[in-house]
């Protein structure tokens, strides 16, 4: 035995491994090949719209950020405008809280004079009536006390007559 012979196949090997080689890929291509070259075409589907799917996915992420974003920037917006308007409210509010109180004060304060110009000009009154009430009892009891003497009276009406005689 040579070591060519060894490396050379024999006609009779050569020719039956080619056989059953043929038979088997014929099998193969009867009853399996389908099989495989479905589920391997499925697969392909299955990762093809998974990829679409997860792109799809993306961009809706993407619409959805930029939504939010946008919503987001709104209610910002909208918050500054509802707080300034507040302020606003606030201070329209003071104002008119001033007003009303300076108003109602000097409404207060012109009672309270009027009140007190009335209680003087009741006191005034009250103190010309006591005047005059003590000023005539006094001049009742001078005049009691002069008409009291007859002399005293005489030289009172004749100071009385010269005096309008005088006016």
């Amino acid at each position: 035995m040579s070591i060519l012979s060894l490396i050379t196949p024999a006609f009779g090997l050569f020719f039956w491994q080619t056989v059953l080689f043929l038979i088997v890929l014929f099998l193969l291509s009867k009853f399996a090949w389908a099989p495989i070259m479905s589920g391997i075409k499925e697969r392909e589907q299955t990762i093809a719209s998974a990829l679409d799917a997860a792109e799809q996915a993306k961009k809706d992420m993407e619409q959805l950020k930029a939504s939010n974003e946008a919503l987001l920037q709104e209610a910002k917006v909208e918050r500054e405008r509802l707080l300034k308007e507040a302020h606003h409210q606030a201070a329209v509010l003071v104002e008119e809280a001033k007003s009303k109180a300076t108003s109602e004060a000097t409404r207060v304060l012109e009672d309270a004079r009027k009140a007190i110009q009335t209680e003087k000009n009741a006191a005034i009154a009250e103190i010309k009536n006591q005047s005059a009430s003590l000023a005539l009892e006094i001049a009742e009891r001078i005049i009691k006390k002069e008409l009291a003497n007859q002399d005293a009276q005489r030289q009172l009406v004749d100071e009385y007559m010269k005096e309008v005689n005088v006016n």
